[in-house]
């Protein structure tokens, strides 16, 4: 904690710039362009939200610094090319939050709920959008969120200005109506039929989502992670007797999920 922050970003700066100097710098950082690097930025955002998901605060330093590191690497191309540079990148957010947060840096007063302070900010985001010429309510949600967080945050816009449904038992119906269809589609031989159905209904699951106040890429997660603990206790309970899934068959694996789900329901 006793290192100075200024300096080492001012040392992380450098050894990106030494990394892709085109004499003397690594041929891979060398060859990097925007859209290389941009799917790494992504996988490091990931494996931040993985590190706070797990609890693993030990390794979360390391993962914020990769994350840090796409910054800086997308900052230093972007400086080569004469269009911005890390300094520039760190006064955009520093005067966005500025701008954003009246009732702190302002003469706005903090008395009002975390509600009203949401409704704030997104009434200067769409000042700011206005001022960027994106007129529509959807204009500038970004194309490349995980697609869940982006049927979210569209239906989000939406609902700001009315389109939106008035409960969360409209949008099972809708579902109900998905499902239907999805069915439909299945039972013909039109692929990109079926293909867009099922996107129809995931696009409503993420309705039904907000509807409940649920973060769907959170519950998702979570799913994931049951599904992940469960089939590992299937694992372990063939590998007693030397089996491993593919020695087995579904009825038996069945009944070691549901044994697998009955501990951890009486351990809870």
């Amino acid at each position: 904690m006793s290192r100075d922050p200024q300096s080492e970003i001012q040392r992380l700066i450098g050894i990106m710039a030494a990394l892709r100097d085109p004499q003397s710098g690594c041929p891979w950082d060398i060859e990097q362009d925007f859209a290389s690097i941009a799917p790494y930025t992504i996988e490091e955002a990931h494996e931040v939200a993985d590190a706070i998901a797990r609890g693993a605060w030990d390794e979360l330093p390391g993962e914020l610094g990769d994350l840090l590191l796409q910054v800086v690497f997308h900052a230093q191309m972007a400086a080569e090319a004469g269009m911005f540079d890390f300094a520039d990148v760190a006064a955009s957010i520093s005067d966005k939050l500025i701008a954003r947060h009246p009732h702190v840096f302002g003469d706005e007063s903090r008395d009002k709920s975390a509600q009203q302070q949401v409704k704030d900010w997104e009434a200067i985001k769409a000042a700011e959008r206005a001022g960027k010429a994106e007129r529509g309510t959807l204009d500038g949600v970004a194309l490349g969120l995980p697609a869940l967080t982006r049927a979210l945050k569209l239906q989000n816009r939406a609902a700001r200005v009315g389109f939106d449904w008035p409960g969360p038992g409209d949008v099972l119906e809708k579902i109900a109506e998905e499902t239907a269809e999805l069915v439909e589609a299945r039972e013909g031989a039109d692929k990109a039929h079926l293909h867009e159905e099922f996107g129809d209904l995931l696009f409503v699951m993420a309705n039904l989502a907000r509807h409940l106040e649920i973060d769907p890429e959170h519950a998702l997660r979570d799913a994931n992670a049951k599904f992940t603990r469960r089939f590992q206790a299937i694992e372990a309970e063939l590998a007693k007797d030397g089996r491993r899934p593919e020695n087995s068959d579904l009825a038996e694996m069945d009944a070691l999920w549901d044994a697998a789900k009955r501990a951890e329901r009486a351990a809870e």
